[in-house]
């Protein structure tokens, strides 16, 4: 999508918008299989620091991730208010950070984000910090753009998603750590920090939330957790800017390990 188009869609709907970043981890390791009838091929390979079985069939970390995102994109247009206040961005780690939608006005991205992000694999290591630079990059793009046109905004929301530890440059992580503390300490930026299975660092993890402390999800309950996200959008949505927005916490009980 041109810069022209992102543009006119903050002048022809200027409702207060709600952006969310999704920073995802699609890393060898999401390639496992969680679940379904599975065949072991004998064969074993090297890969994201551990060595893997190679089987066929069954179903992967990484599908079940995408499940539960097109849920939350399909949740988000069934709204009739948060269809045009909420805005998404999706930035991946797998080898390297890959932006792979920016943000727009959620018609505008359906034409091409089943595609995109069914289309997502699973490769590499997991560049965390690199990442998460480049969610706080896009962010800030477009807050500034908020501003030049006049749109209000709410408090910005990354969701940070993995299910191992970085393994990217240092001086990124560290970076990462530092730009996204600054801004959660003065209330400009809502941080959730997602485990996914056992390897996940949780540790990790918390260097990115002084605010709220990481979960980990029940099993691969992707689904059950995107649901709960799209409800707080829609919640947020409804409220008045600077208000604040209390999150469902019986809900949190459904897809987090408490």
């Amino acid at each position: 999508m041109n810069d022209l188009m992102r543009q006119e869609d903050l002048f022809s709907n200027p409702t207060t918008r709600v952006p969310i970043c999704l920073c995802l981890d699609v890393s060898a390791s999401m390639d496992r299989i969680v679940g379904g009838q599975t065949r072991d091929t004998g064969r074993k390979v090297f890969v994201d620091g551990r060595e893997w079985n190679i089987v066929e069939g069954g179903v992967t970390a990484l599908h079940e991730m995408i499940e539960g995102v097109n849920l939350f994109y399909d949740n988000l247009l069934d709204d009739d208010v948060a269809r045009y206040a909420a805005e998404v961005c999706i930035v991946t780690f797998g080898g390297k950070a890959q932006l792979v939608m920016d943000f727009a006005n959620l018609d505008r991205q359906e034409g091409e984000r089943q595609q995109k992000i069914s289309n997502l694999t699973a490769q590499g290591e997991t560049p965390m910090g690199e990442a998460v630079n480049m969610a706080l990059n896009c962010l800030e793009a477009r807050k500034n753009e908020f501003k030049e046109a006049g749109v209000d905004y709410y408090q910005p929301w990354l969701v940070l998603m993995t299910d191992g530890e970085p393994n990217g440059a240092s001086s990124e992580f560290e970076r990462a750590v530092a730009r996204t503390n600054d801004l959660a300490k003065v209330r400009k930026l809502t941080v959730f920090p997602i485990g996914i299975g056992d390897e996940a660092d949780m540790n990790c993890l918390a260097k990115f939330s002084p605010r709220r402390p990481p979960l980990k999800l029940k099993g691969m309950n992707f689904k059950k957790f995107f649901e709960w996200l799209s409800a707080s959008v829609s919640r947020t949505s409804q409220s008045m800017p600077g208000d604040t927005v209390k999150l469902d916490m019986e809900g949190i009980k459904g897809w987090a390990e408490l």
